[in-house]
């Protein structure tokens, strides 16, 4: 999947677009048939049902970041079942059930945790970027400026990058690369917002500053197919072809099924 590029703040951590995303799975933390700390909270009142949505809404995360979606779900239904008026359960099972592409009940759940909580910046970032993933970048625009706006959002860099993006799908490329220089001055080596700045660049042309923002990836963490695939092509523009073929046997050693090997294979540069 690629990334949502992003960046999610809410309870627990929740998984932070581009977008993009590799998820690992991992052993359940407790075994069938024992209880979660969610269930040994017993009590009736209010205060003690938001309590419980909330630690299964913080497991219901956790299972998504490790790949879980199964269990993920499960626990996000249990909250939104002990406190349906929890904007943050619909808003993490929204992005679990975009992950497994059941887009229709995704946007569901976003518009039901919006009308619980309309302001809240990480259900209007993460509601924004699903618009923009799924072909409404327009309409995404304003959720990202809902988000970006909100003086108690911790992570604005989240939604400006993710503005940056939908502006670039939709070819304002000189806004787009606004955004997200104003990503870089939160997080300079954020890894996303380089490799999209590598891309506008790329667009227009300047292949030594692409490769530029591509290399200061590659000098800070192993770059993914994704970003390997950009600095192939940007060096195949600038006729470097002992880097080109560097690059192509990395991307045929660590990535072999990935979409970008494969538009090697067809020799599709473009």
């Amino acid at each position: 999947m690629k990334a949502f590029w992003g960046m999610f703040a809410r309870v627990g951590a929740l998984v932070c677009l581009v977008v993009t995303l590799g998820m690992v799975s991992a052993p359940s933390v407790f075994a069938q048939g024992t209880a979660s700390p969610a269930d040994t909270l017993t009590g009736s009142s209010p205060k003690d049902a938001l309590t419980r949505a909330k630690l299964h809404t913080e497991l219901g995360s956790m299972y998504f970041q490790e790949g879980n979606f199964i269990v993920a779900l499960e626990e996000l239904t249990i909250a939104i079942s002990i406190n349906p008026n929890y904007a943050p359960a619909y808003s993490t099972r929204a992005l679990v059930l975009h992950q497994i592409r059941e887009l229709d009940s995704a946007g569901k759940d976003f518009r039901k945790a919006l009308e619980l909580d309309e302001r809240d910046p990480e259900i209007n970032n993460n509601y924004g970027w699903f618009l923009c993933e799924t072909g409404h970048e327009k309409e995404a625009l304003d959720y990202f400026q809902k988000a970006i706006r909100n003086p108690l959002y911790r992570t604005p860099e989240v939604a400006h990058l993710n503005a940056g993006a939908c502006y670039a799908k939709i070819g304002d490329l000189d806004t787009a690369e606004d955004y997200i220089r104003r990503t870089l001055r939160f997080s300079p080596d954020n890894a996303r917002a380089l490799y999209q700045l590598a891309a506008i660049t790329y667009k227009r042309g300047n292949y030594d500053a692409a490769r530029e923002h591509l290399t200061k990836i590659t000098r800070t963490r192993e770059p993914n197919a994704e970003t390997l695939w950009l600095l192939l092509r940007t060096e195949r523009r600038l006729g470097d072809r002992i880097a080109e073929n560097s690059l192509a046997a990395q991307l045929r050693r660590n990535y072999p099924d990935s979409p970008e090997y494969r538009e090697l294979l067809k020799g599709n540069f473009e």
